[in-house]
């Protein structure tokens, strides 16, 4: 997906909410958002892909949480913005520079992708046959673009999103891992395309571009009721939880256990899904000792 503004993801969140699975979708996003009080612990427990966006320090991260998601075969979304960062003018100057030195076009609606982690993804989770498909998802703001958090606590709320989903299946991807490469930087070269098109058009809109509006798997009604769940749900909670902090001292002290715990966890391990993956591993290995007894054993009695 591109990476248009810093909440495209919580608005794609929207979306996936009518067409598909929401519990489904992981992140990959840069580390530090996981020392978020709150948020960033949450992304933990759900084991988002945080990354340092330093190839060679997360080479070896990205590895293990993809030989671990493709071992517990746990249904996945995976959310890439191969971008690394929202478009802002500097980072379309910055993106201009690169452009420049690898004499590529400078582009205006996106950025240059950075293909190296995009095309270790797509071959890790494919070789390990947990790759369904990739879907390219581009999405444009067609009245106002609110770029930060700040927006939305001052109430500037996009009137409208955009979102141009177009699937290719395992299949149709080119199977050297080498042509990964040119085929992501393709897609980017049709994003730009279709979002100049996209802000030059009146009314501003996608082209069909021969295919059928996809009609939610979701009824408004379902939405709706979850929205409304939603919001009570939250609404009680956040207010049970200052009740409590303010009236009652065994619930400051179970609050405090819990910054605790999380702060400590994160200096000793650097991470709840990183303390996953040392479990996994840790029953992984026991369970291959344990089979490779018995094998023994089982050969000591045919023998």
């Amino acid at each position: 997906m591109n990476h248009r503004t810093r909440l495209d993801w919580m608005f794609l969140w929207c979306c996936l909410l009518r067409y598909s699975y929401l519990r489904l979708e992981k992140i990959c996003l840069k580390a530090g958002l996981k020392a978020v009080p709150g948020f960033g612990w949450a992304m933990q427990v759900a084991c988002f892909v945080f990354i340092q966006r330093r190839w060679e320090e997360d080479k070896k991260h990205l590895e293990n949480m993809l030989d671990y998601f493709c071992d517990i075969r746990e249904p996945l979304q995976l959310l890439l913005f191969p971008e690394g960062t929202d478009l802002t003018e500097n980072t379309r100057t910055r993106s201009d520079a690169f452009a420049a030195q690898n004499s590529l076009p400078k582009l205006e609606y996106v950025l240059h992708p950075r293909t190296t982690g995009f095309t270790f993804i797509v071959d890790k989770l494919r070789k390990g046959d947990n790759l369904d498909a990739v879907h390219d998802i581009t999405v444009a703001y067609p009245k106002n673009i609110p770029q930060t958090e700040r927006h939305l606590i001052l109430g500037l709320f996009p009137r409208e999103i955009h979102f141009h989903v177009r699937r290719y299946p395992v299949s149709a991807l080119p199977v050297p891992s080498s042509e990964l490469e040119p085929w992501c930087r393709q897609r980017w070269a049709e994003k730009e395309v279709r979002l100049r098109d996209f802000y030059s058009s009146q009314p501003r809109g996608f082209e069909r571009e021969g295919v059928a509006r996809v009609p939610p798997c979701k009824s408004e009604l379902r939405v709706a009721l979850i929205k409304a769940a939603s919001l009570i749900y939250w609404t009680s909670f956040i207010s049970l939880c200052f009740t409590g902090l303010w009236l009652w001292a065994p619930f400051r002290l179970y609050f405090l256990v819990v910054v605790g715990v999380f702060v400590v966890q994160q200096k000793l391990v650097g991470g709840l899904e990183l303390a996953e993956l040392a479990c996994h591993r840790y029953w992984k290995s026991m369970t291959s000792d344990m089979s490779e007894k018995k094998n023994k054993m089982l050969d000591g009695k045919i023998q």
